[in-house]
């Protein structure tokens, strides 16, 4: 049994709606995988919902439904969500199945038979809004809190704390030691400079059940439901566990069993990837780390972080109506469209922002007369020269196919996904122009020119297929339409096919459909 490359995306609160940043996370980590998939890596891929807390439980009861139902009825919305964006993900979790709850709660009584969690007052200023308590650092300077925050009272109870300030110089150490944990540089910059500025304070993990019901309870303490962090975190741990993955059930001996009939056994731990928006870098980068080492188990290998989308240059806001909501634009222009100008629009790391025109140009420019120009006009030359039929194999655009296929390659190795697009639209790019400078078009008219017009024909169509391979992580309906075109079985989905010359002299070609129909307005 070998590690499987497993990689996740943060967990979506399930009371939201889902918008454009979920849906750019999710398609971001979808073409990792699928990357690692076509280069021939086992990949384990996970999203899944935060069902638990306090707005939970306040919405369900203002409806009048017992919590798990107002769930069960959220979480298909966000399960059709994932269905619309195309995404290959492996397990789906949802922080309220008996699964997580059995790892969460024996993560806890492990730390608590180390010494790592302790009960003690809290006293604190706490949004009710946000569920959260709030600091000096949260006043705006006439001592109030900003509106945000909602309803803000001051609240003393006990609960459990998790003694995360024990653990400071560890992360520090280990961080300055592992350059590639939190990714992009800028991020693990931003990490580092806050563990060095001030001391870390303990973490409150609980809330008592009589304010909160909805949640996980303390194993320990059973007057206690757990708060936030080991319930969201832990998701990531806890689908290793119930997989039956050796490093999770060896962390967890004598306070965990993985459900009966388990036969997977996958090895999946540590995360290679925790794909998740740079609001929640410190909870990933300083709190997650911190408390897999306290429960002696290895941090995740890296934890990538990508920016925030704003619409015509301004903050998404539904009071205004200046948002973009995914569905709709998939249903008006189809999903890899969507999927395309998103990657396209936005490298993994700083803002970006969504404008209409914007996607409309890169639409008609890059996808309905790039790319869907050149699939059609090569296969409508090659019926009406050649029936259909594949001339004998030529070389003459295979450097530049490998040399794509190789930067295209490199990329996906490096999560670098816009410079991919950016080199697979080179090669495009490469064959329109192709046909342009040796205008087949004018060599059928010879007959004197019949080798010379098999040679064009063979590069352009072969070309097409090299491309349908290399865009298959990006684009994979769009692939797979382009591979049937050419009258291929399956997916373009396994990276070896990239290689030059595989396609065969005396196969016929399907007659092409236009790919990206064109748009008026």
């Amino acid at each position: 049994m070998s590690k499987r490359f497993y990689i996740t995306t943060a967990i979506d609160y399930v009371n939201g709606q889902p918008h454009l940043g979920h849906a750019y996370e999710k398609i971001v980590a979808d073409v990792i995988a699928r990357g690692r998939r076509s280069l021939g890596q086992e990949v384990f891929f996970l999203t899944g919902l935060d069902e638990h807390g306090q707005k939970v439980q306040r919405s369900a009861q203002a409806e009048g439904k017992p919590a798990q139902v107002y769930c069960d009825e959220l979480a298909e919305v966000w399960l059709q969500f994932v269905r619309k964006l195309g995404i290959s993900n492996d397990d789906f979790i949802r922080t309220t199945q008996p699964r997580h709850k059995a790892v969460v709660q024996a993560l806890l009584r492990k730390l608590h038979d180390r010494g790592d969690l302790y009960k003690a007052p809290y006293r604190g200023w706490y949004s009710w809004k946000e569920e959260t308590f709030l600091t000096d650092k949260d006043r705006r300077p006439d001592g109030t809190f900003d509106p945000m925050w909602g309803e803000v009272t001051e609240l003393v109870e006990d609960n459990w704390f998790f003694r995360m300030s024990r653990y400071q110089s560890w992360l520090i150490e280990y961080i300055e030691a592992h350059p590639d944990f939190v990714h992009p540089p800028t991020r693990r910059n931003e990490v580092l400079s806050f563990l060095r500025s001030r001391p870390l304070e303990d973490l409150c993990i609980s809330r008592p059940a009589s304010r909160l019901s909805w949640g996980i309870p303390i194993p320990f303490d059973p007057d206690y439901v757990n708060y936030v962090w080991f319930d969201a975190l832990t998701n990531y741990f806890s689908v290793p566990a119930a997989q039956g993955d050796p490093a999770a059930l060896a962390a967890l001996k004598g306070y965990y069993e993985p459900p009966d009939g388990n036969l997977a056994r996958l090895e999946l731990w540590p995360a290679d990837i925790h794909v998740i928006g740079k609001d929640i870098v410190r909870f990933h980068a300083i709190y997650w780390p911190i408390m897999l080492h306290a429960a002696g188990i290895e941090p995740p290998r890296q934890v990538l972080v990508h920016g925030w989308w704003q619409k015509d240059g301004q903050k998404m806001s539904k009071t205004t109506g200046n948002v973009v909501d995914p569905v709709a634009v998939i249903d008006e222009w189809g999903v890899d469209a969507f999927r395309y100008y998103v990657l396209r629009e936005l490298d993994i790391g700083p803002d970006g922002n969504w404008t209409d025109a914007g996607f409309k140009a890169r639409y008609s420019a890059e996808l309905a007369n790039a790319l869907g120009n050149l699939v059609h006009r090569t296969l409508s030359m090659l019926h009406r020269y050649r029936k259909g039929v594949v001339p004998p194999p030529h070389n003459e655009l295979e450097p530049d196919a490998a040399r794509v296929a190789a930067e295209v390659r490199s990329c996906l190795e490096q999560n670098r996904l816009q410079d991919a697009l950016i080199s697979i639209w080179s090669l495009i790019t490469r064959a329109n122009q192709y046909i342009d400078h040796t205008t087949p078009f004018k060599l059928a008219k010879d007959p004197a020119q019949a080798a010379r017009l098999d040679q064009i024909l063979y590069n352009l169509v072969e070309t097409v297929r090299v491309v349908a391979v290399l865009l298959w992580p990006f684009l994979p309906t769009t692939a797979t339409r382009i591979h049937a075109q050419l009258g291929l079985q399956g997916e373009p989905n396994r990276w070896t096919e990239a290689a030059w010359g595989r396609l065969p002299a005396g196969h016929t070609v399907q007659t092409p459909e236009v790919l990206f129909p064109r748009k008026e307005g």
